[in-house]
């Protein structure tokens, strides 16, 4: 166990992370990742169509198309286009349900409250559990609880029950597989993951290996990949930034850095966020410098996460570097412990996507 955003975490559980990563990835991992905020952001009039709009006031996503019971990634922007927060938000019928990032679930809740004041009330539901299960045999665990389950797509998220008990359940997760993830009252949660981890297939699993699943998919971590100072465009974030809200849409701009991030898609930026596969069996991790040549004389970047693959059988990290040096198969080199690693930029995900689409 060790401290993490204020909460008291597993690392690991008796199986170890080498195991708990493999076994999520060809079965089912259960991840209590209950420190996430929810929220939700009810408008003062009307439906989930004007708290649509008001959030489209401070992302640049768009969610007035979405449909109800679809949810999106998206971004929480400032005045100079850096990313504030990065956050999962399903619209529903009457509301929209948001799960926002631990470390600023507090700050997360008072800017939307200041910023949507007029339009919509924010409900903090920091007293929910929130449990997340992952892997290809997750559907095949949780319709026991959920029959409907089996028919939600990837990013489907609808309200529900279980024996009488309010439920949100959505068909999404950071892993890069399958999975879903349940928003439940913290005193019944217990119980639902017991009942999930009598299924055979189903196995706890800590932040070792939670870390070392979203890395290989390529999924950024709030803090490491993503921060006040990296823009959409920087983070390779674009595919986000639906055509409606960029530049030339019908709602283009109208949110917080629009002008900065419309001149970055056009005009492109000085570095981008990547794939790197370094050479060898040692992981090169956050905050290793880059360079170009072996000499180390120049430096094109910094790794901001990085670590063993057990799925690609070695180490696997992201991080930025110059324009010049972005494009796939570049190589370059890590300065590593006081010697240079070769490193190549490649593509990501580091391993297939298991979504069911």
């Amino acid at each position: 166990m060790v401290p993490f955003a204020g909460y008291e975490m597993p690392v690991q559980y008796p199986m170890g992370v080498m195991e708990e990563h493999q076994h999520t990835r060809h079965k089912a991992g259960l991840f209590d990742v209950s420190h996430m905020g929810q929220l939700r952001i009810r408008p003062r009039s009307g439906g989930g169509a004007e708290a649509a709009a008001a959030f489209e006031t401070l992302v640049p996503m768009d969610f007035i198309a979405l449909p109800e019971g679809r949810q999106r990634y998206a971004l929480l922007t400032n005045e100079q286009g850096g990313i504030r927060d990065d956050l999962m938000v399903a619209r529903q019928a009457g509301d929209l349900f948001a799960v926002v990032n631990a470390a600023n679930k507090d700050s997360d809740a008072a800017y939307i409250e200041k910023q949507l004041a007029g339009d919509c009330q924010v409900t903090r539901q920091f007293d929910r559990a929130l449990l997340a299960l992952q892997g290809p045999k997750a559907v095949d665990v949780i319709v026991d609880l959920f029959p409907q389950a089996a028919a939600m797509r990837f990013m489907d998220c609808v309200d529900t029950t279980l024996d009488g008990v309010a439920v949100t359940l959505s068909r999404s997760g950071y892993t890069g597989e399958d999975g879903f993830e349940l928003g439940l009252p913290a005193d019944k949660a217990e119980a639902v993951a017991r009942k999930l981890l009598d299924h055979p297939d189903v196995a706890p699993i800590g932040l070792g290996a939670r870390d070392s699943l979203r890395l290989e998919a390529g999924l950024c971590l709030y803090g490491q990949d993503l921060d006040t100072t990296t823009t959409p465009v920087e983070a390779a974030l674009v595919w986000s930034i639906q055509k409606s809200r960029r530049p030339g849409g019908e709602r283009a701009g109208g949110y917080p850095g629009a002008e900065m991030i419309a001149q970055q898609l056009e005009t492109g930026v000085y570095r981008k966020r990547v794939g790197l596969i370094p050479e060898g069996r040692a992981p090169i991790r956050a905050g290793v410098e880059l360079f170009a040549d072996e000499a180390g004389t120049e430096k094109v970047g910094r790794v901001s996460s990085g670590g063993f693959g057990p799925t690609v059988g070695g180490p696997v990290a992201m991080g930025y570097v110059s324009k010049e040096k972005a494009a796939l198969d570049t190589p370059l080199f890590a300065s590593l412990r006081g010697r240079m690693v070769p490193v190549v930029v490649r593509r990501m995900p580091f391993v297939p996507a298991g979504f069911k689409r």
